[in-house]
C-alpha cells in the first residue's frame, strides 16, 4: 500500500508526524473490492464518505490519468474516506482511496490529479513489491547477523539496514512525484498543481503542529531519511512542471471543482466525536466531556487526546465494556493501570453516574484516574501532569465532573461543520471572509491554508473562497 501526502490527525499525540508516508508493502493484490484489505482500510478510516458528485468527478479523472499513463489498459477506481486525515493510499491493484480532508485542502481538479496521479505512478512502478523484497532481504540479513556476530555488530547492520530502506522509500516517493507530474502534464492538467497541494500540505501540517504546541521530532534520523522534506518536494516538482509548462493554470477547473465540494464535511466525524474546543461530545454514546483551560484535543477512532504546553500535561478518555457486576472500585486494581496507589480509590457520583478516582505515579509524572459506568460500558480518564499534585487534583476532579449525559435535544443538535462558499465583495480582505468562519482554530490562518493564499495575499472581488461552517 502506498501512502503519500499525509497529515496524520493524531500526530503529535501519539506518534511524530510528517509530510508523506513510506510505502508499505502489501502481501497480495486485492482486486476485489470486497476484500478483507478494502475493508479494514475504510473501518480504519472512518468508513466511506458517500457522495456520488464527487466519485463520479474522481474517477472520470482517473480515466483521464490512465489514459495517459504507460498503462494506459489499467483500471482504476476510488473511494473516499470518512476521515480528516490528509492522505491518499494506492493498493496494488489499482484501487485508491482519498480522504475528504485532502479533498477539503485542495483547491482545484488539477491538484486532486496531482495526487491521484502519484498514487497511480507508485501502482505502476511497483514500488511495494520492491519494498517488500528490500524489506525481507534486510530482515534476512539481520537474522544472520544476530545469530553469528556479536550484538554490537548485529546492531549495526540493523541500523544500516534501516537506512537502506530509508532511502529507497525516500527515492520511491520522489519518483512518484516526477512520474506524476509528467503525467497530469500529458492528461492536460496544470503540471504546477503538485508543487500546489504540497505547498498547502506542508502549511496545513505546520499549523496543526502549532496549534498543538508540541512538535514531535524525530531525533534518529529515520524519520527525516524516509520523508523527503516538502521544500525539497516542492522544488524537484516545480522543476518538473518547468520543464513541461512555461507557465501554470493550463487546466485546473477552481470555479468547478470548488462547487462540488460545497457542503462537504470538514473536521471530527460525528460518529466518532466532535471536538469543540475543550468540549467534546459524542452524539452516537450521548455524552459530553470539557478538558482543563489550555488543553488542545484531538480524536482518533480509539481514544480522545489531550496536550498543554508541548506535553507537560496530557489527558487520554477511552472506553470500555464492563460487567455490571463487576464494582468500578475492583475494576482499577485488576493490573490495567502501572503505579496505582490503592489507598488512594475512592468511591464517586458524577452527574447521576457511578464513578470511582485514584491516583498513580510513574517516575515525574503523577497520574489521576477516573471510570465512569455509562450504560454498558466504562469511560476512562488518564490525565498525567508534572505540575504538583494539588494543582492535578483541582484541573482533574473538574474535568471528570464535567462528564455527563447529552440530552434527547442537544443529541439532534450537533453534526460535523462543513466546506461552505463565499463570494468576496469589493474591500473585502482576508481577515473579513475568515471572519466568517466557525468550528476551526485559527481561522485567518486556517483560511488561507485552505485557499491556497500566502502571507500577505489579497482577495479578488468577485471570485469564490472556502470558508468552514460548523
Amino acid at each position: 500500500m502506498a501512502g503519500c501526502s499525509t497529515l496524520d490527525p493524531y500526530a503529535g499525540m501519539s506518534e511524530p508526524s510528517a509530510t508523506s508516508l513510506a510505502i508499505v508493502p502489501m502481501t497480495s493484490a486485492f482486486d476485489d473490492p470486497s476484500s478483507a484489505e478494502h475493508k479494514r482500510l475504510i473501518a480504519q478510516f472512518g468508513g466511506e464518505y458517500k457522495s456520488t458528485i464527487i466519485e463520479n468527478f474522481l474517477n472520470t479523472s482517473l480515466k483521464r490519468l490512465a489514459a495517459a499513463g504507460s498503462n494506459s489498459g489499467e483500471a482504476y477506481q476510488v473511494t473516499i474516506l470518512n476521515t480528516p486525515a490528509v492522505n491518499a493510499f494506492a493498493l496494488p491493484s489499482g484501487n485508491l482511496y482519498l480522504t475528504r480532508g485532502l479533498l477539503a485542502l485542495a483547491n482545484d481538479s488539477a491538484e486532486v490529479a496531482a495526487v491521484m496521479a502519484h498514487e497511480i505512478a507508485h501502482v505502476t512502478a511497483r514500488h511495494a513489491s520492491a519494498r517488500a523484497e528490500l524489506e525481507k532481504t534486510e530482515a534476512l540479513k539481520s537474522k544472520v547477523a544476530s545469530a553469528i556476530q556479536s550484538r554490537a555488530r548485529s546492531d549495526e547492520l540493523k541500523a544500516n539496514g534501516r537506512l537502506t530502506l530509508s532511502g529507497f522509500s525516500r527515492e520511491q516517493e520522489l519518483e512518484a512525484d516526477r512520474l506524476g507530474v509528467r503525467m497530469i502534464a500529458q492528461a492536460g492538467y496544470d503540471p504546477y498543481a503538485a508543487a500546489r497541494f504540497l505547498t498547502s500540505l506542508g502549511r496545513a501540517s505546520a499549523l496543526r503542529e502549532n496549534v498543538l504546541s508540541s512538535k514531535a521530532q524525530s531525533t534518529s534520523g529515520d524519520l527525516s531519511a524516509s520523508h523527503p522534506t516538502t521544500p525539497e518536494r516542492i522544488n524537484k516538482a516545480l522543476d518538473m512542471a518547468r520543464q513541461l509548462a512555461a507557465s501554470d493554470r493550463v487546466d485546473s477547473n477552481r470555479d468547478e471543482y470548488l462547487s462540488l465540494i460545497d457542503g462537504l464535511e470538514f473536521g471530527d466525524n460525528p460518529a466518532e466525536g466532535l471536538v469543540r474546543g475543550r468540549k467534546f461530545q459524542h452524539p452516537k454514546l450521548g455524552f459530553e466531556f470539557t478538558a482543563p483551560e489550555r488543553f488542545v484535543l484531538e480524536n482518533s477512532a480509539k481514544a480522545l487526546l489531550g496536550l498543554v504546553d508541548g506535553g507537560a500535561e496530557a489527558l487520554r478518555l477511552d472506553s470500555v465494556a464492563l460487567s455490571a457486576d463487576i464494582a468500578l472500585e475492583s475494576y482499577m486494581t485488576n493490573g490495567w493501570i502501572e503505579g496505582l496507589q490503592k489507598e488512594s480509590i475512592q468511591k464517586r457520583s458524577v452527574n447521576g453516574l457511578d464513578a470511582a478516582i485514584a491516583k498513580a505515579q510513574n517516575g515525574t509524572w503523577d497520574f489521576r484516574i477516573g471510570v465512569i459506568r455509562l450504560g454498558t460500558d466504562v469511560y476512562r480518564l488518564i490525565f498525567a501532569a508534572h505540575h504538583p499534585a494539588g494543582i492535578a487534583d483541582r484541573r482533574f476532579i473538574n474535568a471528570i465532573d464535567s462528564f455527563r449525559r447529552l440530552t434527547f435535544e442537544e443529541i439532534k443538535g450537533l453534526h460535523a461543520a462543513h466546506i461552505a462558499l463565499i463570494t468576496a465583495d469589493e474591500g473585502d480582505t482576508v481577515a473579513s471572509l475568515s471572519a466568517h468562519m466557525t468550528g476551526v482554530d485559527r481561522p485567518v490562518e486556517s483560511f488561507m491554508i485552505l485557499n491556497g493564499l500566502e502571507k500577505g495575499a489579497e482577495v479578488n472581488p468577485g471570485q469564490k473562497y472556502k470558508i468552514v461552517l460548523d
